[in-house]
């Protein structure tokens, strides 16, 4: 299985900021000593014409060159981060590698993924929330396109987001579109505080365990089956519903959330539908507990990509 990672890119961050930036090569580390099947690849950059599929051409110079800091400063406040060269090109990477694991899935692997990824909160001309480019929306987007290139058909896409926060800025770039589904299960009194409209939004109490959570989400999921029919699924394999998470308050077991991605990699996998995922949110009070979460994401994806080659 292939996992495409950025984690070189390491933003200069200002000390005490909260973004846990060491959780991504810690990922990495753990899958390489020992989950040996995942075959992990450097990130390719999304080009512009790639982001330009899902963002607005002059918001992507803007970010590129630098000038988004001086003539949209909250712009950059929102999305929390200080501009520098290394954020311009670690946020293509991590766009470019969701689009990465999309090709991987739809090309005959059935499931490959993003070691990192899942920035559901930018919108078409804005970041927010640790977001510069939505990575999920690129990759849907490419592979419409190129989908549409070889079959002539449309391609329906289904993003799948578990994070704990709503995806808003996905669902405010795909508001109107029907080739697109987006559902997002999220705590209904967590950021974002202004929620957009998914097309299936589940809207979760703090204090939601386990069984809540399963619940819900079989719910979900047999909704999406009444009213889509997708060709391609893009999971957002959120970490931080977690009980330790500093920002969750779902207060899910590792157990849960082991289950839950279970649930959705068999959705997929019984209706023969590739799957490319991403890590998305995770801000455990201890850093090793969100990368224990996202390595047990790693080992229900392996079992579902056996039964893809078997």
């Amino acid at each position: 299985m292939r996992a495409f990672y950025s984690d070189h890119y390491v933003l200069p961050l200002p000390s005490g900021h909260r973004f846990p930036m060491a959780k991504y090569r810690m990922l990495r580390d753990r899958v390489a000593a020992e989950l040996p099947q995942v075959q992990m690849q450097e990130a390719p950059r999304a080009s512009d014409g790639e982001l330009a599929l899902a963002h607005h051409p002059a918001y992507i110079q803007m970010v590129a060159d630098g000038s988004i800091q001086q003539l949209q400063p909250q712009a950059m406040r929102e999305i929390g981060f200080p501009w520098s060269e290394a954020m311009v090109e670690r946020s293509r990477r991590s766009a470019g590698a969701t689009v990465a694991a999309v090709r991987a899935a739809m090309a005959g692997e059935g499931i490959a993924s993003n070691m990192a990824g899942g920035t559901h909160h930018a919108t078409a001309d804005k970041g927010g929330g640790f977001c510069v480019f939505n990575d999920a929306a690129v990759a849907a987007r490419v592979a419409q396109a190129e989908w549409g290139r070889l079959h002539r058909t449309p391609l329906q896409v289904a993003v799948v987001d578990l994070d704990v926060h709503q995806g808003n800025g996905t669902a405010h770039i795909f508001q109107s579109d029907t080739s697109v589904f987006t559902l997002s299960l999220h705590g209904e009194k967590n950021f974002p505080f202004r929620k957009e409209a998914s097309d299936l939004d589940v809207h979760l109490p703090d204090g939601c365990g386990d069984d809540g959570y399963m619940e819900a989400l079989e719910i979900a999921l047999g909704q999406l089956e009444q009213r889509f029919d997708p060709g391609l699924v893009i999971y957002l394999a959120g970490a931080d519903p977690f009980e330790g998470d500093r920002l969750g308050r779902l207060k899910l077991s590792f157990d849960g959330l082991q289950a839950r991605d279970r649930r959705v990699f068999d959705w997929a996998w019984q209706r023969h539908v590739p799957l490319a995922f991403a890590m998305a949110g995770g801000y455990g009070t201890r850093i090793e507990e969100t990368v224990q979460v996202q390595i047990n994401t790693y080992t229900v994806a392996l079992e579902y990509f056996r039964r893809w080659k078997a």
